[in-house]
This record gives structure tokens, sequence and C-alpha cells, in this order.
């Protein structure tokens, strides 16, 4: 929420009094303090990933949000294959995803948490969070740009292309 503060000029030349001034400060940032994007990544440590095995998420509305994602992983010199139901056996490394997307002038993505798992358990995680980002125009733009970092950080660590 972003609060604006509007003065009338005092009697004395027409500047503002020093409380309306603090009272504007402290306004401005309270209204800001609500617009922030985060981005957390937990970064996966194997090195010895050649293959990613990607569930399908048919609650992710957004057609181009999966292959975009799969692209990236590859880019890392690693080989991905979505599937849906039960988990490839052969397949040692897992990733389950989720996104959405939120309406303000335009659609943006709003939220995407991107979760790799091995044989153990979790082994790496990416959020990128703008649940929050209000009055924040940086919210905008193309998902791809807005999940390539954390998947660049996310396999950084396992690229099997040699271009870490």
């Amino acid at each position: 929420m972003l609060i604006i503060f509007c003065a009338t000029h005092d009697k004395q030349g027409g500047r503002m009094s020093p409380v309306v001034k603090a009272a504007a400060a402290a306004g401005m940032t309270l209204g800001l303090m609500g617009c922030s994007i985060t981005q957390s990544v937990q970064p996966v440590t194997d090195a010895n990933i050649e293959r990613v095995c990607v569930e399908t998420n048919p609650a992710v509305l957004m057609d181009g949000f999966e292959p975009t994602m799969c692209e990236l992983i590859e880019a890392h010199g690693l080989t991905t294959e979505v599937y849906s139901g039960e988990r490839p056996a052969d397949c040692s490394h897992f990733l389950e995803y989720t996104a959405n997307w939120r309406w303000d002038m335009a659609m943006y993505l709003s939220y995407a948490d991107i979760q790799v798992y091995d044989r153990e358990g979790l082994e790496g995680r990416a959020t990128y969070d703008a649940r929050n980002g209000g009055g924040r125009m940086d919210k905008f733009g193309p998902t791809r740009s807005k999940i390539e970092p954390l998947i660049d950080e996310l396999f950084g660590g396992a690229d099997a292309s040699g271009q870490n």
C-alpha cells in the first residue's frame, strides 16, 4: 500500500512544518516497506547430475513456463525429461515446481517455487516472490527474465557443460 501525503502551505513563507515533513516521510517509508520482491536460492551441490526429471504441474496455467524452465536447465548441459504420475525409476534427480501470476495493469509472475530432489530428499530450491511487490514496476516483464537467474544459481554447481 502506498500512502501519499499532501500538505498545505503554512502562513510563514509557504514551507511545510517539520511535523508535516516527518509525517510525510514516515508515511512514504511505511508505504514502501510493503513493496518487496524477494528471491532465494539454495543451490544444488551435486556436480554429477546429467538428467533432471521434471514433474509436470497442470495447476500452472502459463503454457510456456515449463518449456522455458527446461530450456534454462538444459543450457547448463543437463538433459530434462518431463513426466506425469510416478517418478521414472532411472532418474536420480527430480524437479517439482509451482508458479502463479497476478494482474496489475498487466499479467506478471507473482510467485514461483522450484524444488530439486535427489533420492535422499531436497537437494536445492529456488523461490521468486513478488506477492508483496505492490508499487514496484520491476515486477513486470517476461517470466523468463525472472526465473533465468534463479535457474542459473540453482544449477550453477551442477553444470555438466563445464560452463560454471
